[in-house]
């Protein structure tokens, strides 16, 4: 099933390969990112902004 353009706004917290891809982007760990994803929602724009500032 091809990703649609709803999956690529979202960081699933719960899915490893997510989690890694979105670490692997923003230069952090993967409990950094899910911890976002707690803080935030699951928004890969609040997800990114939040890791921008952190870093």
């Amino acid at each position: 099933m091809p990703n649609t353009k709803q999956d690529r706004a979202r960081v699933a917290g719960g899915q490893d390969h997510e989690v890694r891809y979105e670490a692997k982007t923003e230069g952090v760990s993967k409990d950094k990112v899910k911890d976002t994803v707690k803080d935030v929602g699951n928004s890969r724009k609040k997800v990114e902004a939040k890791l921008d500032k952190k870093s």
